[in-house]
């Protein structure tokens, strides 16, 4: 692994300071303790990276660090930003630290931006809530900021909802409120999750930036240890609450100490040049010459009218067979999330047609379609957003067997719902968990549970591991896997992790500015493209072995 190190940070006294940290939870089961005795500092223009599986606590420290943790949790110990003590502070103390003197990037933009509001207007809020400044001048400032961030169009996306915007632009969103007032303290709760690696680029590089220009420190928490590398000064590793080892980011990543480190290490996806040539992993059911199980042809998606009209997809046209994984890529805002869509019947195209299980979706019924659509399991990029908040973990998993198979008893949708948390890697206890009680990485498996509990046909899966830390990425993906030898689904696999898709899908479709860039096997696709985009396309900032 190649290491790049940062700017060296200025020795001054450390902008947060956690000293003996702990948070427990209070559960219908009882206390569950998130985080144990961590103690850790940041320093001005100093950034540290915080590392573990999902679960591990990275974000319980981030949140506790901010004093906005749940009702239900207690935080003991302490931890000071600036000067300040959080735990045990007054919100209306806390109201003035946040977001000037301490911002935070948090991982699901979904939750994070006002769905009612147009997102240049929530920046502008943010700018006038710590800052004497006129409604214009601050809205100019938030145009300036979404340009900052790398949001194309600026000056028209500032009008845009958050709804109307991709996922990796709502997170630069996120990301340019975050920095509005220049705050002392940036902590980044996986800020670059829903980011293709392009803009993963663009964002860390800003990031870098503002740490060496203003002098901010960066707690960054993230699972992304290409990103750690290019990124931090430092290191934390956490494992169950605990911080196991820490040090500067070459010693962590080169030389770990710890054998749960080297595990962690050893877990990381890499494009690999010796696979390209190889044959593509095998498809279990895939036969040339068979009716794929689902085909988009020609197709075009207009949003708007006159003027204000988008288009998102030009002339789009790929099939995905049974047994087989199709890898859609691209950018940010490149029309993937927006293809997977059109193939499931959510988007109706401007043009062209699109066929589920040899069925024209434009001339299905109501009822038909219904019928079309328990043949699919989906898995959407935000878990948050996809989980019913006033559910348990084993109603939401258990939602599409009420839907679909209403003949199936009380006792039987219990059954299946603890053997597909199985199969995802959670305990069977999460069940009875509420989806707040669970990190990113778990809630995803949850919505991974929930797709496959009806042994689907075909599995439209949006950024499945985007929330997952490495080691279980890799067992979430030997799972679909394992399941789709046994069933033979097909797989409509959206993701901007190239390195995940080489390993997974037999065949990848390259998406950029809605019209597709080429289309082949996937290892000599992403590794000796066709198409001349380099410096914007593929993969510039991924490591190869």
């Amino acid at each position: 692994m190649t290491v790049t190190k940062g700017p060296a940070a200025p020795q001054a006294g450390p902008i947060l300071e956690l000293d003996d940290l702990g948070v427990v939870f209070t559960t219908e089961t009882g206390e569950v303790p998130a985080v144990r005795g961590v103690s850790l500092h940041v320093g001005p223009g100093e950034t540290l990276a915080l590392v573990g599986e999902s679960g591990s606590g990275k974000s319980t420290i981030a949140l506790a660090a901010m004093g906005l943790l749940t009702g239900n949790a207690r935080a003991t110990g302490s931890a000071v930003i600036a000067g300040t003590q959080v735990v045990g502070a007054r919100e209306s103390d806390l109201a003035s630290l946040r977001g000037r003197t301490a911002s935070m990037v948090f991982q699901e933009p979904a939750t994070a931006l006002d769905p009612l509001t147009r997102v240049g207007r929530q920046i502008a809020e943010v700018i006038r809530n710590h800052r004497e400044i006129s409604p214009k001048d601050a809205a100019a400032e938030a145009v300036g900021l979404l340009r900052k961030v790398g949001i194309p169009e600026p000056e028209r996306r500032a009008t845009a909802y958050p709804f109307q915007l991709s996922g990796g632009q709502r997170q630069r969103v996120v990301i340019a409120m975050a920095i509005a007032n220049s705050p002392a303290l940036l902590i980044a709760d996986e800020p670059t999750t829903a980011l293709d690696v392009t803009v993963q680029a663009e964002i860390l590089d800003l990031l870098r930036r503002l740490a060496a220009e203003t002098g901010t420190g960066v707690l960054l928490v993230t699972h992304n240890m290409g990103v750690v590398a290019d990124f931090a000064d430092r290191v934390a590793v956490m494992y169950r609450g605990e911080i196991v080892e820490t040090g500067p980011v070459e010693d962590v990543l080169l030389r770990p100490s710890h054998d749960y480190t080297r595990r962690l290490l050893a877990a990381v996806p890499r494009l690999s040049v010796a696979e390209a040539g190889q044959a593509a992993p095998a498809a279990s059911t895939m036969e040339p010459g068979t009716e794929p199980v689902a085909e988009l042809r020609d197709v075009r998606v207009d949003f708007g009218r006159g003027k204000n009209a988008v288009r998102a997809l030009d002339g789009v046209s790929f099939a995905v067979h049974a047994g087989q994984t199709l890898g859609l890529v691209g950018e940010s805002g490149s029309g993937k999330s927006t293809a997977s869509r059109v193939a499931l019947g959510l988007i109706a195209p401007s043009s062209g047609t699109v066929s589920l299980f040899g069925t024209d979706l434009g001339r299905a019924r109501s009822r038909a379609r219904r019928a079309l659509r328990a043949g699919i399991g989906v898995v959407l990029q935000d878990p948050v957003a996809s989980l019913d908040a006033r559910m348990t973990v084993g109603e939401c998993v258990a939602e599409p067997l009420r839907v679909h198979h209403r003949g199936v008893s009380a006792k039987d949708r219990r059954s299946k719902v603890a053997a597909i948390l199985d199969r995802v890697r959670l305990p069977r206890e999460v069940a009875d968990r509420a989806p707040r009680e669970l990190s990113g990485g778990q809630r995803q498996r949850v919505s991974l549970a929930r797709a496959l509990v009806l042994e689907p046909r075909l599995l439209v899966a949006d950024e499945p591991t985007s929330a997952l830390d490495v080691s279980v990425q890799q067992a979430v993906l030997e799972v679909i896997s394992e399941l789709q030898d046994e069933l033979g689904f097909a797989c409509l696999f959206v993701s901007h992790d190239l390195a995940v898709v080489q390993h997974f899908a037999q065949r990848v479709v390259v998406l950029r500015g809605g019209r597709i860039q080429e289309q082949g096997p996937t290892g000599a696709t992403l590794l000796h493209p066709e198409t001349d985009t380099r410096g914007r396309w593929p993969p510039y900032r991924c490591r190869t072995r």
